[in-house]
């Protein structure tokens, strides 16, 4: 199995999480125009919405970067793992930005990033 093939499923599921979060246990939530609705939305609901658009930000970078080192021969080991650790670091990222942690949520995006461009410079270098 190329768990970063499951990676991958996981990074675009992370979008639909962080609406679930923004969402959640309201029930004035208005589903004829939610971007209305969570544009009005405060504390970790506002926080949790922002988090999903930075994951759908950070989305194609990661795809790309593992799909391009999959394609260059890089080592599924080096891939798998650097996936890996990319939806590790997205995770606590989206825990840090729902809890209000600033500056530990922009260190964890940074892991993140890391492992981004470790796929992409590996694809570059051919393994």
């Amino acid at each position: 199995m190329k768990w970063s093939y499951l990676c991958l499923l996981i990074a675009g599921l992370l979008p639909v999480v962080c609406a679930g979060i923004a969402k959640a246990g309201l029930k004035d939530y208005d589903n004829h125009n939610p971007r209305a609705w969570l544009a009005r939305a405060t504390g970790f609901r506002a926080r949790a919405n922002a988090a999903q658009a930075n994951s759908f930000e950070a989305f194609p970078f990661f795809a790309s970067g593992v799909l391009l080192a999959l394609h260059a021969g890089v080592d599924s080991a080096r891939v798998d793992a650097l996936a890996m650790a990319f939806v590790l670091a997205r995770l606590g990222y989206i825990a840090c930005y729902v809890a209000d942690k600033a500056t530990l949520r922009s260190l964890v995006w940074t892991v993140g990033m890391g492992c981004v461009v470790a796929l992409h410079v590996s694809a570059v270098m051919g393994g």
